[in-house]
Order: structure tokens, then sequence, then C-alpha cells
């Protein structure tokens, strides 16, 4: 090997050495990181709605701030006498301090074209509902739709209901009814309003329409 093979080999394992490890086969954080960290994340947020320093929690609890720190950014796994103690100190259940970890995470997942088909009051002037989802659980619920006008009519249904709406148009031309005022619909608008107010489609100008409706609203309306 040459002066100069020899000059840059040397080159390259220093540069090697000075880059990160990766790990190939490293995977994502295991469940009891996440429980950490979703431990940590409750630590502080009930820290913080109390407008207190970690000083003066880490005091209250009898721990050192530091420890603190590595508790509230999931660095360490918090023994039961210290979650304890944080309760104490932050005036919550110690069960609050799980509550972020426990809560569901719901997902739906709809393959193109597989929506749930839904008979809704205008169906039978041609509109088409596809359910793309639900929300089980929580207080909100969302309600997303594919909407398709396939036939034109001389009756359009006016709706009304609680909560909010969205609509984002796809395809076609529709002019769309709120309250008193009327907006004319084509591919890239997008329209948000209040659900409670009268609204339809109003005229059908170019078919077939499709658009997405997303209907919002407290789970006890």
């Amino acid at each position: 090997m040459d002066r100069s093979s020899s000059a840059r080999a040397k080159k390259s394992r220093r540069e090697a050495k000075s880059l990160p490890y990766q790990e190939p086969h490293q995977t994502a954080p295991g469940p009891h990181k996440l429980l950490e960290e979703s431990i940590g994340r409750e630590v502080k947020r009930f820290r913080e709605k109390l407008g207190l320093t970690i000083s003066e929690v880490a005091k209250a609890a009898d721990m050192s701030a530091g420890m603190l720190s590595k508790i509230e950014n999931g660095a360490t796994s918090p023994s039961l006498g210290s979650l304890q103690a944080l309760s104490r100190a932050l005036h919550v259940p110690v069960t609050a301090l799980f509550r972020g970890y426990e809560e569901l995470r719901d997902a739906t997942f709809v393959k193109a074209g597989q929506g749930l088909t839904i008979e809704r009051r205008g169906t039978r002037a041609g509109h088409q509902y596809q359910l793309l989802g639900h929300s089980p659980h929580g207080p909100v619920m969302v309600e997303p739709y594919m909407i398709t006008l396939t036939a034109q009519s001389d009756v359009f249904p006016t709706f009304q209901h609680a909560g909010v709406e969205f609509l984002y148009m796809l395809e076609g031309e529709v002019v769309y009814r709120h309250g008193d005022k009327t907006y004319d619909m084509l591919p890239g608008d997008a329209l948000f309003f209040d659900a409670d107010a009268p609204h339809g489609p109003e005229e059908l100008r170019k078919l077939p329409i499709r658009y997405l409706s997303v209907i919002c609203y407290r789970r006890d309306e």
C-alpha cells in the first residue's frame, strides 16, 4: 500500500469512529419505556398546572430536583414510594399518574372503496354515504363520510344537527347551502360550519359529485 492509500485508510477509520453508532436491529422503545415516559408527562403536566417549579415539587416529595427531572423526562423508572410522594406533592391520586398510559388509543383503517354504506336522510335522493371511521371512546364523536351524489333530484334534504361539520370537495360541482348563504363548491374547496343551522346541497351543477364530510359533536349531545 502506498503512502496516499495508507493516509486515506487512516482518515476513513477516524471518520468512522466519529460517527454515532446505530444498532441495525434496534427496535422501538419497549412498553416499560413508554410507561416511564407517560408517567413523566403526567407528573410534569400536574406540576405545571399548579404553577410549581421542579425544585418546589422535589422538596415537597422529599427527593432531589435531579431525580424529579429524570422522572419527568422518562429517563428513570420511579419506585412506588416515589410515586406516592409525588401524588401527595401534586395533590392527585397515584392512579392519576398512570392515566395517560391507560387511555385507549383508537384507530380505524378503511381500504379504498370499502367504507361502511350508511342509510341517511337523502339516500333516496341519490346521495350515497360511506362511513370511513368512528370514535367509540372519548367525549367527542367524529364521523367522517365520503358522500357521492350521482342522481339529480328535484328534492334536496336539509340537514340540521349538533356540532360542527367540515366539507372538502373532491369531484364535480355543487351549490351548498348553509343557513341563508350558498357556496359554489368546486374540487379543492372546503367549507367549515356550525351544523345546527340548516344545511345541504341545493343545486347539483356537475355530476358525479364527491366530497368528504367530517361531523364532530359532543357524545352527550
